[in-house]
């Protein structure tokens, strides 16, 4: 068997952009051939098949929001203010023209009924997220608060992602944040229009 010649990490950016447009079911193997310029015989024997490639990409798309997050956090001037930074960024994200949501509440959202391994793949990254933010949290409230914030926290993501995703207004979410997580200091965030 011959070794596939191609940039195995653009190959699954390429395929992660289509699936997170068009989702996995909507995602053909037709289309999957002309994003990435691959013939069959090199998906195939690189991946496996469509699913094969499409748990990649959700790794993938996992493993750099996890690492976008814990840079955000590591850098902030407080775990709170790195928190409102992300949540920040998620409602600018969902004002662009092109907003397509998250790629893994998307596909999750997609696949929930599906009893496949898929499915599975996606839930660990979602509880990788969750858990990762869960460690932050404990060093800047206690381990007493760390499941019950966190859990706050995925909500309201999920909340923007697929609020945003449905163009709603962003003013509105704004003012709904601080009254939804109030242990994070939205009187020291600057800029961002949130309601005090």
């Amino acid at each position: 068997m011959t070794k596939a010649q191609f940039n195995r990490n653009d190959v699954i950016k390429q395929s992660t952009q289509l699936f997170w447009k068009n989702g996995y079911h909507g995602s053909s193997m037709q289309q999957i051939f002309d994003a990435t310029g691959l013939k069959p015989g090199s998906i195939y024997l690189a991946f496996g098949n469509k699913e094969g490639l499409f748990k990649e990409s959700i790794q993938c798309y996992g493993t750099n929001s996890l690492e976008s997050i814990q840079q955000t956090l590591q850098k902030s001037p407080s775990i709170g203010l790195g928190v409102i930074s992300i949540l920040d960024k998620m409602l600018l994200e969902s004002e662009n023209s092109d907003y397509c949501s998250c790629f893994l509440i998307k596909s999750q959202l997609e696949l929930s009924q599906d009893a496949t391994q898929l499915n599975q793949t996606i839930k660990e990254q979602l509880l990788q997220i969750e858990k990762t933010y869960g460690q932050f949290i404990a060093q800047a409230y206690g381990y007493d608060k760390q499941q019950i914030y966190a859990t706050q926290l995925m909500l309201q993501i999920f909340g923007i992602r697929v609020y945003g995703y449905l163009e709603k207004s962003t003013v509105a979410l704004r003012q709904a944040l601080p009254m939804s997580l109030p242990w994070l200091p939205w009187n020291e965030a600057k800029g961002g229009g949130w309601a005090n």
